[in-house]
């Protein structure tokens, strides 16, 4: 990811609604969720729900698809991942000691869930 795809990521974010909603197209992976549920969990109006969710598209961080009457929203983890990436090249100069506890703290982030057999 380049500097400015970067930026526009972050910029995206940088909004309560959006980082709102971003984080619930999130943990409706990997199903997605619709736009208008959306809307309702956050209780945003659907046009400004909508303006939102354009914002976070033309940033990459989400995709659509059309389902039916509805448009469901997925993330999309590589960008988000890209632009975590940009800002982690490099951060620590030659030092990795200066990095280590941030990619330690982000890593353990959603541990597997247990699989039990029956």
């Amino acid at each position: 990811m380049e500097k400015d795809q970067t930026i526009e990521a972050f910029s995206a974010l940088a909004q309560s609604s959006r980082m709102d909603a971003f984080k619930l197209i999130v943990m409706r992976e990997p199903e997605g969720i619709a736009a208008g549920e959306i809307s309702r969990l956050l209780d945003i109006p659907q046009n400004t729900m909508s303006a939102h969710l354009a914002i976070l598209s033309r940033a990459g961080l989400i995709s659509s698809v059309r389902h039916s009457r509805s448009i469901i929203y997925r993330a999309r983890f590589e960008n988000l991942r890209a632009a975590i990436s940009y800002l982690l090249k490099d951060c620590c100069a030659g030092h990795p000691d200066i990095c280590t506890p941030l990619i330690t703290d982000i890593v353990p982030c959603c541990p597997p869930k247990e699989k039990f057999n029956d």
